[in-house]
């Protein structure tokens, strides 16, 4: 069975509702959610995102949906370092290719405020795509955990390829694909909601 199975109707149902969007429940934690799903998948998760995004946007609220991979292509285009890629990248060793891009795209000094920018201040929910698509430039933990609270003040839902976890001590992990090595998240203000558990309680 597809991990997003029946996955269109539990957007639709949980990011409209109100409970939802006032961020109830979150207590002090940042309003940020994992959404799961299996890799195999991500053609369907697409469309799935796309019609949760329509869908949403019909019931009059405001939306942003930012795809990761665009924003890195913007970030190194506005940086000038766009076209230099293109032209060298087939020249460039793997290791320099991926110092550079990590250097420009820093996700505390470069790539987390043009996310914020991206999000916008009048929006009241985000869904963010591309974390496979990004990687192994920048892992998704690494952004999430340059993110303050103070930055996120509307839910955030992260598609993700992998497994998202909580141990017994607190601890957070994010396993890309399901096969890389867990990245423990060390940001003690992190505390990112696993979507697939979530419950609404009105």
């Amino acid at each position: 069975m597809s991990s997003v199975s029946g996955l269109d109707k539990r957007l639709q149902e949980v990011l409209s509702r109100p409970e939802f969007l006032g961020m109830r429940g979150v207590a002090k934690e940042v309003p940020i959610f994992i959404q799961t799903y299996s890799p195999a998948d991500e053609d369907q998760l697409r469309v799935v995102v796309k019609g949760a995004e329509q869908y949403l946007r019909k019931q009059g609220l405001r939306v942003k949906h930012v795809d990761l991979f665009d924003l890195l292509l913007q970030l190194l285009e506005s940086e000038g370092w766009l076209q230099e890629v293109m032209q060298h990248e087939a020249s460039w060793s793997k290791s320099d290719l991926f110092d550079d891009l990590q250097n420009v795209a820093d996700p505390s000094d470069s790539l987390v405020p043009k996310l914020m920018e991206a999000l916008g201040d009048d929006t009241q929910i985000s869904l963010i795509t591309g974390s496979g698509r990004i990687y192994p430039f920048l892992r998704t933990h690494t952004i999430l955990e340059a993110l303050q609270p103070a930055m996120v003040r509307h839910p955030v839902v992260v598609f993700f390829p992998g497994e998202y976890s909580r141990d017994t001590d607190g601890g957070s992990y994010l396993r890309l694909f399901g096969t890389t090595t867990a990245s423990k998240i060390e940001n003690p203000h992190y505390r990112a909601t696993n979507l697939d558990y979530f419950d609404i309680k009105s």
